[in-house]
């Protein structure tokens, strides 16, 4: 990963902010914290779909004190491996981290609607390609943006920026961030979810999750495990219209430039994507249970 920020402004950036969580999520936890025995596969599905909570709870597992072998990205591992009163812990602990504004929250119903949208849509694709396991899919996807409401904490007008970004073709999406704020939500959603302890490659595929062009036009781009996890959240984001939810465009730039390429990719033909698509929407459609623990 090519850093646009020294280590010191990117502490600078972090510091004292974190990923909000969602409040009605944070209601139906506290309603199954309340219940006489606790169901840990209800509280990680709640847990699952939302990235500050999941990103709270994965730093816990995979610090040194577990001494893990391999870190995890599974939110059902982790729920299995704390155990519930320990998960309540830190989920309270979130809840108390700050109040949102009226304003950020209805902003952040974008980002929360479209992550688990695409985190979702992630994991169906991951089962249906096999090219990624649906675990990391589905955390990909929850996590790919986790610097917007980082971004929208520091800069008040992130939003008129991010849907200038959407609109712009020829160029990336963080260069228009950049030439604004000097940062981007990529580079600081790397550092956050470096700081959650998420696996090494799972950063790095947040890193470069608008660097497209170079991943799968360039011959720089020969990686073949961040190629699969960012074809796959390509693919997601395109399905759940990503560029609609998110930045207010009709039109999804960056799909046109290199979509043709990760389905070459991924050997799936304009068609196979048309059915995968329309069933991935039907299933966004009629709350379809993708979440598997």
């Amino acid at each position: 990963m090519t850093s646009e920020l020294t280590d010191q402004q990117i502490s600078n950036a972090l510091q004292g902010i974190s990923v909000p969580p969602q409040p009605q999520i944070m209601v139906d936890l506290q309603m199954e914290q309340l219940m006489p025995d606790p169901d840990p596969k209800v509280i990680a599905r709640l847990i699952s779909q939302d990235p500050g909570l999941s990103g709270s709870l994965l730093k816990v597992v995979n610090s040194p004190f577990f001494g893990l072998a391999n870190r995890i990205s599974s939110i059902q591992q982790a729920v299995s491996l704390l155990g519930v009163s320990r998960v309540v812990n830190i989920v309270n602990a979130q809840s108390i981290r700050g109040e949102l504004t009226d304003e950020n929250i209805v902003n952040l119903n974008r980002f929360w609607d479209s992550a688990q949208d695409v985190a979702m849509t992630c994991m169906t694709l991951a089962k249906r390609i096999g090219c990624v396991e649906p675990d990391e899919a589905y955390a990909l996807g929850l996590f790919h943006n986790c610097g917007i409401p980082l971004m929208l904490s520091r800069f008040p007008y992130y939003i008129e920026v991010m849907e200038e970004s959407y609109a712009q073709d020829q160029v990336r999406l963080v260069d228009v961030e950049n030439d604004r704020m000097n940062t981007n939500h990529a580079v600081i959603g790397y550092y956050t979810a470096k700081s959650w302890l998420l696996p090494r490659h799972l950063c790095d595929a947040i890193a470069s999750h608008h660097n497209t062009e170079q991943v799968f036009l360039s011959p720089l781009g020969n990686d073949p495990v961040q190629k699969n996890l960012l074809a796959i959240l390509k693919m997601a984001e395109h399905i759940c219209q990503a560029y609609r939810v998110l930045g207010n465009h009709p039109v999804d730039h960056e799909w046109n430039t290199v979509g043709s390429a990760i389905l070459e990719y991924v050997g799936l033909s304009e068609y196979d994507f048309e059915n995968l698509e329309a069933n991935c929407q039907e299933m966004t459609a009629t709350g379809g249970n993708y979440y598997q623990g």
